[in-house]
């Protein structure tokens, strides 16, 4: 028996992702992968999967999901608003970052995020989703991975490998940080700008557009002045990036990045707090603080036992 779920809805943004597809940057081919690393490693967890598994990304609003066929052992972790609807149309809230069972015919229906803008759903023995390159992750600009490198679509089929193994409901207290500050360390060109502008970024705030997706985070506040050039020979660039265009305004390049790039770079986000700033949303105000390397493989340090600890 065929054991999958029908999409009555597909939400604004769902896409499969695991940790990312790497070493490919110089076929001009991004990593993509998970945009909040520590709630897709906490949705696998909770369903007992290894941390790597693929799981489905969601934005905003989530997929409306009916499952077809054998039960299923469910997670959703985030900051999210969902419904278990049963095949008699009983709806009952659901748990987050809690491990729970679908059974045939239930719905399960993810409403929103809440002040959050990604959340997950992982399930335990994973979706049937064929790699490229050793990932299921989705990189939707250049039409790769699972789904032939596209968001779902209504009606559409999510096959899922089940099992007999007795498993036990997990939950796990998961603390969102709400922490307005994102560490950064110089970035390549951090001499290019003006000495007030060095002092600006690190001093003024800064708002979240709405010109944000999965490839970069446009900011809106002090007009960064480059005093130098405003465009620099193109070279390599990674996720968490701070260029800064023209215009002055800044851009944070996030996991769908170009793969090179010529604006001068101001900052670059340190690993462990960008999972913190991907989840800022729309409107969202944000400050900056230096820190130098040691620092930063500190807060990695730390990060990586957080990841460990689900």
């Amino acid at each position: 028996m065929s054991n999958y779920f029908k999409i009555l809805r597909p939400g604004i943004n769902s896409t499969f992702q695991d940790l990312g597809r790497f070493g490919l940057q110089h076929l001009g081919i991004a990593p993509s992968g998970c945009m909040d690393r520590s709630l897709f490693a906490l949705s696998n967890k909770l369903v007992g999967n290894k941390i790597s598994e693929g799981a489905l990304e969601f934005a905003y609003q989530g997929p409306l999901l009916e499952l077809v066929g054998e039960s299923a052992f469910v997670a959703v972790s985030g900051k999210v608003n969902f419904n278990i609807i049963n095949k008699n149309n009983e709806i009952k809230q659901g748990v987050l970052n809690e491990s729970f069972i679908l059974s045939n015919g239930d719905k399960i229906d993810i409403l929103s995020t809440i002040n959050s803008v990604y959340g997950y759903l992982s399930i335990f023995g994973g979706f049937q989703l064929d790699e490229t390159k050793g990932s299921i992750s989705t990189l939707v600009r250049a039409k790769i991975g699972p789904n032939n490198g596209d968001k779902l679509k209504i009606d559409e089929k999510i096959f899922f490998n089940t099992s007999n193994a007795d498993l036990k409901t997990k939950k796990f207290e998961f603390d969102f940080d709400s922490d307005s500050t994102i560490r950064v360390m110089q970035g390549l060109q951090f001499d290019y700008f003006s000495k007030k502008s060095q002092e600006d970024f690190f001093s003024k705030e800064y708002k979240v557009t709405k010109l944000t997706d999965r490839m970069g985070m446009r900011l809106e506040g002090e007009k960064l002045e480059n005093v130098i050039s405003k465009n620099i020979k193109s070279e390599g660039i990674t996720k968490g990036s701070v260029q800064t265009p023209g215009d002055g305004q800044p851009i944070i390049l996030l996991s769908d990045h170009p793969t090179i790039g010529g604006y001068p770079k101001i900052a670059n986000v340190i690993t462990a707090d960008y999972d913190k700033l991907v989840q800022k949303i729309p409107g969202s105000k944000l400050k900056f603080k230096l820190v130098d390397l040691s620092v930063a493989e500190s807060a990695f340090q730390d990060y990586i036992k957080k990841l460990n600890f689900f």
